[in-house]
C-alpha cells in the first residue's frame, strides 16, 4: 500500500481511504463492523472518513448513525490512536444532531463558532473519541456551485452565510486545543480555497491541509484550476466517489439494476452519475480494464490515487467482496500503456458526470 502525508502535517495516510456513508442505511451495524475488521485489522487500511450527517442519502432520522457504528466498533476494539479518523461539520437544513438554536428562521445549521463546537462534541460522543485527526467543512454555507452544477452565475444580494473568517477562526481554536490535528474543507471552489488560504496568511489563522472534492475518470474537472492551487499551495485532494457512485464498476451498463445497488434503491444522484451520456465512457473504461486483466473498480480507484495532487482516494462498499476489490487498488500501479489508453478515452469523452 502506498502512503503520503497530509500536507503541512506529520500525519501519514494510505493513498486509499475507507469511506462510510452507506453505513446505517444500506449497511447494518454488523456489516459496518465486518468491513472495519477486514479493512483495518486484516489489510491495515487505517484511514477512515465519516461525517455527522451520514448515512447518505441523508435523512434527519438517521443522522449520526454512521459515526455511532464506528464508535461501537472502536469501543469494542479498545484502541484508537493507531487510526486516522476524519469527520465533517455540515451546514444544512436537515441537521438534527445539535441542540443549539439555528439561524433566524430555524431552518439551517451554520458554520459559526458555536455550531462547529457543538458539532464536533457530538461527533466525539458518537465516535467514542476525544480528538479527530482531520476535521472538515462538509460544504460551503454560502451559495455557490457544488454537487453537480458546472458554473456560478450570480451573487445573492440577500445571502446570510457565516463568513469564512469566522469558520476558520473556530477551526483554528479546535487545533490549538488539541481537539483536531488538521483541518480541511470539502466540495470547495477555487475562490473558496483561496479565501481560506488568504485569511490564514493575513489573519494568522490555521491553514487548511486538504479539500475533499469529487474526482473520477468520468469527472476530472478538479484539474481545471483546483489542481494547480492544490499543487502550488500544498493542499491535498481527498477524492470522493472515485467510482462515480459505483458506476465505473460497470454494474449499471446496459440498464442493469443489481439487487441492493445504490441506484436500484434510490434515483438520488442517478441523473448526474449514471445518465445515458455517461454510458459510452464507462463502457470504454471497463473494456480497458478487462483488456489488461484488471478489475474495473480497482483500475478506476488506482488511477485517482496515482494523481500527484491526490492525497487519498475515498471509496465505500456495500458488500465485503466490493471492499476487497476496492482495497486491492491500493497495491495496483497502472502501466504507461493503460494510462495512455485512459487518456485516449478522456480526450474523446471528457467529464460526462461533471
Amino acid at each position: 500500500m502506498h502512503y503520503k502525508k497530509i500536507p503541512g502535517t506529520d500525519i501519514e495516510v494510505p493513498t486509499i481511504c475507507l469511506g462510510t456513508m452507506t453505513w446505517g442505511q444500506q449497511n447494518s451495524e454488523e456489516q459496518a463492523h465486518e468491513q472495519l475488521e477486514y479493512a483495518v485489522e486484516e489489510k491495515g487500511l487505517k484511514f477512515i472518513d465519516t461525517a455527522e450527517m451520514y448515512p447518505v442519502p441523508p435523512t434527519p432520522e438517521l443522522q449520526g448513525t454512521t459515526e455511532r457504528f464506528i464508535g461501537t466498533w472502536l469501543k469494542k476494539r479498545g484502541k484508537r490512536d493507531d487510526l486516522i479518523i476524519a469527520s465533517k461539520v455540515t451546514p444544512s437544513d436537515m441537521i438534527r444532531t445539535r441542540s443549539i438554536e439555528l439561524n433566524a428562521d430555524n431552518t439551517k445549521s451554520r458554520l459559526d463558532r458555536k455550531s462547529i463546537r457543538e458539532a464536533i462534541e457530538g461527533s466525539f460522543e458518537r465516535l467514542h473519541v476525544d480528538y479527530l485527526d482531520l476535521y472538515q467543512v462538509h460544504f460551503p454555507e454560502r451559495k455557490t456551485n457544488f454537487f453537480g452544477p458546472r458554473g456560478f452565475t450570480e451573487l445573492d444580494p440577500h445571502e446570510d452565510a457565516t463568513s469564512i473568517e469566522e469558520t476558520l477562526e473556530a477551526m483554528t481554536e479546535l487545533l490549538k486545543e488539541g481537539k483536531v490535528r488538521a483541518i480541511g474543507v470539502s466540495n470547495e471552489t477555487p475562490w473558496g480555497i483561496n479565501e481560506y488560504l488568504r485569511l490564514s496568511r493575513e489573519k494568522g489563522l490555521a491553514r487548511i491541509s486538504t479539500t475533499q472534492n469529487q474526482y473520477a475518470l468520468t469527472n476530472r474537472t478538479y484539474e481545471i484550476g483546483l489542481s494547480e492551487i492544490g499543487l502550488r499551495e500544498n493542499v491535498g485532494l481527498l477524492a470522493y466517489s472515485p467510482l462515480a457512485m459505483g458506476v465505473l464498476s460497470g454494474k449499471y451498463l446496459g440498464g442493469a439494476r443489481p439487487e441492493g445497488a445504490r441506484f436500484t434503491l434510490t434515483n438520488r444522484n442517478a441523473p448526474r452519475y449514471n445518465s445515458e451520456a455517461v454510458q459510452p465512457a464507462v463502457s470504454a473504461y471497463v473494456e480497458i480494464a478487462k483488456k489488461h486483466g484488471i478489475d474495473p473498480s480497482a483500475m478506476a480507484i488506482a488511477f485517482v490515487a496515482s494523481r500527484p495532487f491526490v492525497t487519498s482516494a475515498i471509496f465505500g462498499a456495500t458488500t465485503l467482496d466490493q471492499l476487497k476489490t476496492n482495497i486491492s487498488a491500493g497495491e495496483l500501479t497502472l502501466s504507461p500503456e493503460i494510462l495512455a489508453e485512459i487518456e485516449g478515452v478522456y480526450k474523446a469523452i471528457p467529464d460526462p458526470t461533471a
